[in-house]
């Protein structure tokens, strides 16, 4: 019984213990402006931070805000400084909600989409910008881009299962 819990302990810490750099993506841990937030003025630019610096490149990292009837209305380039993207925003125009979607090259070479919502109360003045060549939907979902779950669990229950044979054919005393 005792070789069955040794081998078993050593299958789950060996299937778990190296499971950190799979889960590396960078994760958003803040937004100017915040998700949910209730605005009168519209922002001037939109900055995302995240946990770790996210890798710079032409074309690897996109970020659109996109209005309650489906314009768009960033104006000019990303720029990553470490940890942050900004991007500059137009004037705002009818009141509702936007959607800021993103897509950022994480530190560890995935993408990594995902949005924010903010509400402008006040409608404003300002007049929507072209649809970018290569739109990303606001609705994005928060997919890692990366390997699926559902072969490491597949993995796991096989590594489990041969860890248990064998401590039980192992276990047993010779007659």
């Amino acid at each position: 019984m005792k070789r069955l819990i040794a081998v078993a302990a050593l299958a789950m810490a060996a299937l778990f213990g190296g499971a950190g750099t799979a889960l590396a993506h960078n994760v958003l841990v803040d937004s100017d402006p915040k998700e949910g937030a209730q605005l009168s003025v519209g922002p001037q630019q939109v900055r995302l931070t995240f946990d770790q610096p996210v890798r710079a490149g032409e074309g690897y990292n996109t970020v659109n805000v996109v209005g309650p009837d489906g314009t768009y209305w960033t104006d000019g380039q990303v720029k990553v400084e470490g940890n942050s993207v900004t991007m500059p925003v137009r004037e705002l125009g009818p009141a509702g909600t936007y959607t800021i979607g993103y897509r950022i090259l994480s530190n560890d070479g995935h993408p990594v989409p995902g949005k924010v919502t903010f509400t402008l109360t006040q409608p404003g003045k300002g007049t929507p910008a072209a649809p970018p060549q290569q739109a990303d939907q606001p609705d994005q979902s928060a997919e890692s881009g990366g390997m699926p779950v559902w072969p490491w669990i597949v993995g796991a229950v096989i590594v489990v299962a041969l860890g248990l044979v064998l401590a039980l054919r192992l276990g047993k005393p010779k007659a």
